[in-house]
């Protein structure tokens, strides 16, 4: 298999190491406008095709293109390659609009084609850890979801600090809590720099008695990377800024016991035992480059397909409306904004 990875920036390197490694890929192929990068790559490595025409290489000989440019040009891109039969890996978020994801997945099934969206942290041993954890109902029926996503930068030019952190840790929320739908988000944020809001709170409202908080911020002077999934048995931390014991699951919880008068209820706090779950420590662009060409040569949609994007971009798409209303409620309706 060949690969094209377009746009050579901040995450190309790491795009184009971890395809290099995979045994299936016989040649990967650099393209990027700015010849420093073109460059650095050269020296870093040496067997990559690097080329600097973006129409080169959808005309080419590549299998797959991989597309990490500037979010604005993600729809544009894909659009050319899937049209030139190149099956698509495309960097978080997957598109601008959720219509724009829509005409993507419609027309690679047209087509027969794959689309991979890069939500990397699905491939995470500790997220995956987080998920088996659920699954075996070892939380319980969950509580809440509640995330914290904040560092001092990087400003993007293109989008605000919603689209830019929190698809991370909305696909994950898709992905531990699969049966859990989501209904409407509400969204408060404030741009004090260059008109993109740089810090903001999402609310997830979902069909069952569920909840999800989301904190992101580009303006703060710690870097935190936290997350808390509660269940009413017990309550997990996944902290990735943790070298060792990045998941914690303590024996914690709250019960409520009624007494003889209706009118009262005694409230029981629970605080048992922490453990702290062994994790797959393997670099998870590595798992995701693996899973984007094993779907690829199995015929079958990728674990982080299209779809997965396209439910990110719907609840990113209604954050911006609710940020526009001061926090006005934004109901999700079959995927479409009601």
């Amino acid at each position: 298999m060949i690969v094209g990875v377009l746009g050579l920036g901040y995450w190309g390197p790491n795009l184009v190491r971890n395809f290099l490694a995979q045994s299936e890929v016989t040649k990967v192929i650099g393209c990027d406008q700015r010849d420093d990068r073109l460059k650095f790559i050269a020296d870093r490595f040496p067997s990559v095709q690097l080329i600097n025409n973006c129409k080169d290489l959808m005309n080419g000989e590549a299998d797959l293109i991989v597309i990490a440019t500037p979010v604005d040009t993600h729809y544009k891109f894909a659009k050319e390659a899937l049209e030139n039969g190149k099956h698509i890996w495309v960097e978080k978020p997957f598109t601008s609009t959720s219509a724009q994801a829509e005409e993507l997945i419609e027309l690679a099934e047209n087509k027969n084609l794959r689309i991979f969206v890069d939500h990397t942290f699905i491939y995470n041993g500790a997220v995956r850890k987080m998920k088996e954890l659920v699954d075996n109902g070892e939380l319980g029926n969950i509580l809440y979801f509640d995330s914290e996503r904040i560092n001092l930068g990087l400003f993007q030019r293109d989008i605000n600090a919603v689209w830019d952190l929190a698809p991370h840790d909305l696909s994950i929320m898709n992905y531990i809590l699969p049966n859990h739908k989501v209904v409407a988000v509400s969204a408060n944020g404030i741009a004090n720099f260059n008109g993109k809001e740089n810090l903001a709170h999402l609310c997830i409202h979902f069909n069952e008695n569920t909840f999800a908080h989301f904190h992101v911020n580009w303006v703060s002077p710690v870097k935190i990377r936290r997350m808390i999934v509660g269940g009413d048995k017990k309550m997990l931390v996944y902290d990735d800024m943790e070298n060792f014991e990045k998941i914690k699951v303590y024996d914690s919880g709250v019960e409520f016991n009624t007494t003889e008068s209706i009118h009262q209820a005694l409230v029981q706090y629970r605080i048992g035992d922490m453990f702290s779950p062994k994790i797959n420590q393997t670099e998870a662009l590595a798992l995701g480059a693996n899973e984007c060409i094993s779907a690829i040569q199995e015929n079958r949609n990728p674990v982080t397909s299209g779809k997965d994007g396209l439910e990110v971009v719907r609840i990113l798409e209604a954050s911006d409306i609710s940020i526009k209303n001061k926090g006005e409620i934004v109901e999700l309706n079959s995927g479409i904004l009601a």
